[in-house]
């Protein structure tokens, strides 16, 4: 599968997720963060909540895993993906997402 059809195919299994945060002015390809990272704070998840965070975090952790230089499993190849504009957009907007 090519990056572009893996980012349209997880865009739309995130806009189809019941908790899918505010689609709007959303930059491509944030949707598909709640297909893993759920929108709301959960105690129980082993995943980082990224929705609120600081958006200076959010860039530093994805260009972390872009670089290879943050160990991930899947992260890494995900980050990859997306240009530094792509994740700056990306990371600014789920900074807004309370």
């Amino acid at each position: 599968m090519t990056v572009s059809r893996l980012r349209m195919a997880m865009a739309v299994a995130a806009m189809l997720a019941s908790a899918a945060p505010s689609v709007a002015a959303s930059p491509p390809g944030a949707l598909s963060c709640s297909g893993c990272h759920s929108p709301q704070a959960n105690a129980s998840s082993a995943l980082t909540h990224i929705y609120g965070r600081d958006a200076g975090e959010t860039l530093s952790a994805m260009t972390a895993f872009r670089d290879g230089s943050r160990p991930a499993t899947v992260m890494n190849r995900i980050a990859k993906g997306f240009s530094d504009d792509e994740l700056r957009d990306i990371s600014a907007w789920l900074a807004t997402q309370k």
